[in-house]
């Protein structure tokens, strides 16, 4: 049977990106097959490349979000490197861009020119807080966007609010991009039009407040901040084993709660004690409910804890560290991992969460150097070699000439 192609095979993506929610949302229409040119600044390109060096000497950021990409470092506020990228623009099927608000606009990049100029275009304008309202100029980085969405609110202990460990409002905002590409690629399918896409980090991260949010405003109180235990169910914590180990239940109903206390606890008789057999007692009395489970998995190792759960039937999990997801066995066995080529050789991967049986494999392609396609991009839209020295002498690109797009073997 024939290997079916990836399914945005031959859709061609344009992204003048930066940073994480625009890089994500184009990572991962490159992993579904999408040829993506990724427009960067001669000077430094993508500002998520200084970030850090964790990466073998490369920024962590930079390599999760950029992989399988052509990077062209061009100008875009010299006329002749805007005029570049109108030119790959008008070939593309897709543009994304995320630049501060009102950039893309005075450059003619934004949505709504683009797509009155090429009705076939989907073009992508991924914003901090939406194009119009009194937040619309502010400033949009992923801690403040936490913050103003809520999430830092309900995220933490009693005693103090925490952000998301990782950028939570960009992956929100990148994903809805993501899902906002497709859906007008679809229409387009039907009609022979794109169209405009604007999706914000504000209203992509307060739509995943959905839980808290409609609790909240529909009569209930505003979910506390609980650490790892749940606002509205108990058991449901971390507990210390007798190893030293962190070990994460969940009881979802009183049917859980009978077998976890007969089978895990050993003691049968809290399955119809009042102050324990149905959620909203345990729930009033979250602190004996507490201490009996942590009385309970305190005798037993980690590894003895889990397995009981799990004979039981009850939900549970490790607490695990960056390096145990590293090294799960669960993504081992699963064959997750690959290595993609970078700047400074192999760097270990995983694979993306959408996997399409039948299909090609996720081509899995390099993380560009700054630049590494200018040349061959250039080259593509008929420029001669000597316009394209002309360029680099007067710095509106930057090019290394290494190679003409990434590895799609």
């Amino acid at each position: 049977m024939s290997t079916q192609p990836l399914p945005l095979d031959g859709i061609t993506v344009v992204a003048v990106e930066q940073a994480v929610a625009a890089p994500f949302a184009t990572r991962q229409l490159a992993d579904l097959g999408a040829r993506v040119i990724k427009v960067e600044r001669p000077d430094g390109g993508d500002f998520a490349r200084g970030y850090d060096t964790a990466a073998r000497g490369l920024a962590s950021h930079f390599v999760w979000c950029n992989r399988g990409k052509e990077s062209v470092a061009i100008d875009l506020k010299d006329p002749r490197g805007l005029a570049v990228v109108r030119r790959l623009v008008a070939d593309a099927d897709v543009f994304v861009q995320n630049l501060a608000q009102g950039a893309a606009a005075r450059l003619g990049l934004d949505a709504a020119a683009l797509c009155a100029a090429h009705p076939r275009l989907v073009a992508v304008d991924i914003s901090g807080y939406g194009a119009e309202g009194p937040y619309a100029h502010k400033r949009a980085y992923d801690m403040l966007v936490q913050c103003e969405a809520g999430l830092v609110s309900v995220t933490g202990t009693p005693g103090q609010p925490v952000k998301a460990g990782i950028p939570a409002a960009d992956i929100a905002a990148g994903m809805y991009a993501f899902s906002g590409v497709l859906a007008a690629l679809l229409r387009r399918a039907t009609t022979g039009r794109g169209g405009p896409v604007e999706v914000s980090m504000l209203d992509s991260l307060a739509e995943w407040m959905g839980h808290p949010l409609h609790h909240g405003m529909h009569g209930g109180e505003t979910p506390a901040r609980t650490g790892l235990a749940h606002a509205v169910i108990a058991p449901y914590d971390a507990y210390r084993t007798a190893d030293g180990e962190q070990v994460l239940l969940s009881v979802q109903n009183d049917r859980e709660w009978r077998r976890l206390a007969e089978q895990v606890l050993k003691q049968p008789e809290l399955a119809d004690d009042p102050a324990f057999a149905t959620n909203t007692a345990r729930t009033a009395n979250r602190e004996r409910t507490d201490a009996v489970v942590g009385q309970a998995l305190a005798r037993l190792t980690g590894a003895e804890a889990l397995a009981g759960l799990d004979t039981a039937g009850i939900a549970c999990a490790r607490l695990n560290t960056v390096a145990d997801v590293a090294a799960h066995p669960q993504l081992a066995a699963r064959d997750r991992w690959r290595d993609v080529a970078s700047p400074v050789g192999a760097l270990r991967t995983l694979l993306p969460p959408i996997t399409l049986p039948g299909g090609a494999e996720t081509p899995m392609g390099a993380v560009p150097a700054l630049g590494e396609h200018t040349d061959a991009t250039l080259r593509a839209l008929g420029m001669t070699d000597e316009q394209t020295a002309a360029l680099r002498r007067d710095g509106v690109i930057v090019g290394t000439a290494l190679s003409g797009g990434p590895d799609r073997s």
